[in-house]
């Protein structure tokens, strides 16, 4: 699946093997007019470039990709189109179709009704095709391989299984063949000859992709893994072919030699079958997208004219009531008209209970209903959807970059030049000291050093445990935004919590009116009034308690709103204040005795407190309870456990914070911390040296979400916070912040492990395939060893292939451990 944002387009590229690939790719797209930026994610196998003053051409960036060796993915549909007017009718719809950008080619047939469409998915969607279509006048009933993508990618895999099998078939039967050497006899052609007629297809057929790659890197003078393959392929074929053309003497001094064609088919088939392994298992570790992906349904069941009637997802609009059966899958966002149900929403939020839903109730596509059913409103639709902006999150995350990848990526930069030089230096080191045949040997060593050398290996590393780990995160409601933020978040040691609707539940009731002489209804319809426009959660509080007991409110004049203290305004002439301890001292308003006994009783307890003044007096004063969320106790256990020092922010007074930290075991509070001064908070937490997360869920925390080095926001919160923070929790939870930090500490372990085989792979055995163990080896191989080191201590090529292979697919497979990873807490 590809996205496209205002300033930036994803684009899936075929045919990269290497981190030295990755950085082909990137200069190739960056040197493409209008491009600002490019990230390309090897295990991923997509580019994502931001632009400038528009996006630029799509074909200028497939040009730029091919001509790098490498390949834009493609995907066909099949549109079913009505009321086409023959051969007519078919020339229309391939204009309007080839109109659109990100259309690659259109194949219209007005006999059938159908129009084939090769597209790059992102870029343009079917619902954009279908659209084009209505606006040009015609309908589409139908659409035919709307998953031709996977289709694709499971008919490569295919081509890739076969091809690694005949090369390792052929192989086989070259080395049976040798073994035996009366195998052949009954052939009237020499053995040779008929060993090279096999290695061929192998080599130019099989082995094409490695040609195609390592030609492209050699148009812009530079060089990939696929450059080392072709390179020591061809030396042992083409060696081979060389002594089967000259026949068994030596064309160099006279002594009897043989073929290696096995070598080079061997090679060959275990490089393919390392990298089939490796499809595999990426494939595997991006499973978490394609679920959340299959969660939509294709259909939904609409009510139209007083009738239901079933249509494609893509075809809903805005504003569509739509029909759910118990048991069924929600096709989009919408709000409940009618019905009571319970719907799991276990596969976006990662909590497993279901949740209850009435009219007037949010629900959310690919969500299940569970019990009754109900019908909803239609209010996002396509990628609009929470589900659509959860996947692009996901895919973003995933192909973005961590810092540590840039190291690697210097190294890779490097490593193809170098290997190249390795092995021509000991092919000249054993082609002048080496044991006879000399240049048989050393040719051997050289073609061993070029095929054990693995940067594929260096490459993954890091793009696949970030793929799997944001993967797994998002299983568990946990949407990390970027690389950087995942690498980040394992070096947290501080986090702070806004109090309201982060520890607290965030949904304040007035619990208790204390007055002097004023009715407690008329103290609450003051207070009400003046709070009727206010959009804070305890001013909410106080005009739903009025509501309940069917208060009239009359209208407010001058009203005005202090952050940090209160609001004010006038009623029929009189002055009224509302707000808290600091708004009365600030309008020089004292309080009396027993309204400051009961305020202290009240705090105490925890509530919070909003004080009334009317013409100069204080009237009287409501206690607000926000009761803390049912897992906040249990999270900061979770956070402390982990080594975390768990931190307070609120603009509460402090005896009220210090009564709710105290019920969810927080010892650290900042009070009376003004909206403006909450970044300031944490930007002092970071002089003092600390790495610190801050988890937050209002406007007015979106400063400090952004100053801290991890933004955490509550997904239940206002959108500017999610917006601000680099993390957000989907199901609104605090637990998912220790799940956060624990799936951080996770990939990083396994991505450390990861760099280390690499290049430990690299370190240990380059030096072995150059003929180090020569020397330990001058009395002779042991009979055991001896099909690893031949005779004179040299590793064996195909081996060398071996080795290669398995050092990408453990890279990938240990990545995928990441999906056992238990972040319960």
């Amino acid at each position: 699946m590809t996205t496209q944002t205002k300033d930036r387009l994803t684009i899936p590229v075929r045919g990269m093997t290497c981190a030295s690939c990755v950085s082909h790719v990137s200069h190739a797209l960056q040197s493409v007019e209008g491009v600002e930026e490019v990230t390309v994610n090897l295990a991923t196998e997509k580019a994502t470039v931001k632009f400038v003053d528009g996006p630029p051409r799509l074909e200028d960036l497939a040009e730029a990709v091919k001509d790098a060796g490498y390949g834009i993915e493609s995907t066909k549909v099949t549109l079913v189109i009505e009321d086409v007017m023959k051969s007519e009718g078919g020339q229309t719809v391939k204009g309007v179709l080839g109109s659109l950008e990100g259309v690659v080619n259109v194949d219209a047939d007005g006999d059938s009704g159908r129009a084939t469409v090769e597209l790059v998915q992102g870029v343009v969607s079917v619902s954009d095709l279908r659209h084009a279509l209505e606006d040009a006048g015609y309908s589409v009933s139908g659409v035919v391989g709307d998953d031709e993508g996977d289709v694709v990618g499971r008919r490569e895999l295919s081509l890739l299984k076969v091809k690694f099998l005949f090369s390792l078939a052929v192989a086989a039967v070259i080395m049976v063949s040798m073994a035996v050497s009366t195998t052949l006899d009954w052939l009237p052609l020499r053995p040779d000859w008929v060993f090279l007629a096999l290695a061929t297809p192998v080599q130019f057929w099989a082995g094409r992709q490695f040609y195609s790659s390592a030609w492209g890197a050699l148009k812009h003078r530079t060089s990939n893994m696929n450059t080392l393959i072709a390179t020591g392929t061809s030396v042992a074929y083409l060696y081979s072919a060389a002594v089967a053309v000259f026949g068994d003497t030596s064309f160099f001094d006279g002594r009897a030699t043989g073929t290696y064609f096995d070598t080079s088919t061997a090679i060959v088939g275990l490089v393919l079958l390392g990298r089939f392994l490796e499809a595999r298992a990426k494939g595997r570790a991006s499973s978490a997208i394609r679920a959340l992906i299959g969660l939509q349904p294709k259909q939904a069941r609409v009510v139209k004219d007083g009738r239901e009637t079933d249509v494609d997802v893509e075809d809903l609009l805005e504003g569509d009531v739509v029909v759910v059966r118990p048991g069924e899958r929600l096709p989009v966002d919408g709000e409940v008209i009618s019905g009571v149900t319970a719907v799991d929403e276990s596969m976006l939020t990662g909590e497993s209970f279901p949740v209850d839903k009435d009219p007037g109730s949010t629900v959310f596509g690919g969500t299940v209903n569970t019990t009754g059913g109900f019908s909803f409103r239609a209010t996002k639709v396509g990628r609009e959807t929470a589900l659509a902006q959860i996947v692009r999150l996901v895919e973003e995350a995933q192909g973005s970059r961590a810092p540590v990848q840039r190291l690697v990526d210097v190294i890779a930069s490097y490593f193809v030049p170098s290997v190249i030089g390795v092995a021509l230096a000991v092919f000249a080191i054993w082609l002048l000291v080496g044991p006879p045949p000399a240049y048989v040997n050393a040719t051997l060593v050289a073609v061993a050093v070029l095929i054990i050398a693995c940067p594929c290996a260096l490459g993954l590393a890091t793009p696949t445990a970030i793929m799997v780990g944001t993967g797994k995160g998002a299983e568990r409601g946990v949407l990390i935004k970027n690389a950087e933020a995942l690498e980040r978040a394992h070096k947290v040691q501080v986090v702070v919590l806004d109090k309201t609707g982060t520890v607290t539940a965030g949904r304040p009731s007035v619990v208790e009116i204390v007055t002097e002489s004023m009715a407690e209804d008329d103290l609450l319809a003051l207070a009400a009034a003046v709070e009727r426009g206010s959009e804070h959660p305890i001013g909410r509080a106080v005009v739903e308690a009025a509501a309940e007991k069917a208060l009239e409110l009359t209208a407010v004049e001058d009203l005005r709103a202090l952050p940090g203290f209160g609001i004010e305004g006038r009623i029929g002439g009189s002055a009224v204040a509302i707000g808290n301890r600091a708004m009365m001292s600030r309008e020089g308003l004292a309080i009396t005795n027993d309204l400051e006994s009961a305020a202290g009783r009240l705090e105490e307890q925890g509530k919070t407190l909003l004080f009334v003044a009317a013409n100069g007096v204080v009237e009287g004063l409501m206690a607000v309870s926000d009761a803390p969320r049912a897992d906040s106790k249990q999270a900061v256990e979770s956070l402390r456990r982990k080594g975390l020092e768990v931190i307070m922010l609120t603009g509460d007074n402090e005896r009220t914070a210090r009564a709710v930290a105290k019920q969810v075991g927080i010892d650290r509070v900042f009070a009376e911390v003004m909206p403006g001064d909450k970044a300031a908070v944490v930007m002092r937490l970071q002089e003092e040296g600390w790495i610190v997360a801050m988890v937050g869920d209002g406007i007015n925390d979106a400063p400090a979400l952004v100053q801290a080095d991890v933004g955490i926001a509550i997904g239940t919160g206002t959108d500017i916070a999610i917006e601000s923070s680099d993390i957000t929790l989907v199901g609104g939870g605090l637990q998912g912040v220790a799940a956060a930090i624990e799936l951080s500490r996770a990939t990083m372990r396994t991505i450390r492990q990861n760099l280390f085989w690499a290049f430990a792979y690299n370190v240990a055995l380059i030096p072995i395939a150059a003929g180090v163990l020569y020397p330990v080896f001058s009395d002779g191989v042991p009979d055991a060893l001896s099909p690893v080191f031949g005779e004179f201590g040299f590793l064996n090529p195909i081996l060398a292939a071996a080795a290669m292979a398995i050092s990408s697919v453990t890279v990938v497979t240990n990545s995928l451990r990441l999906r056992r990873v238990n972040l319960a807490t």
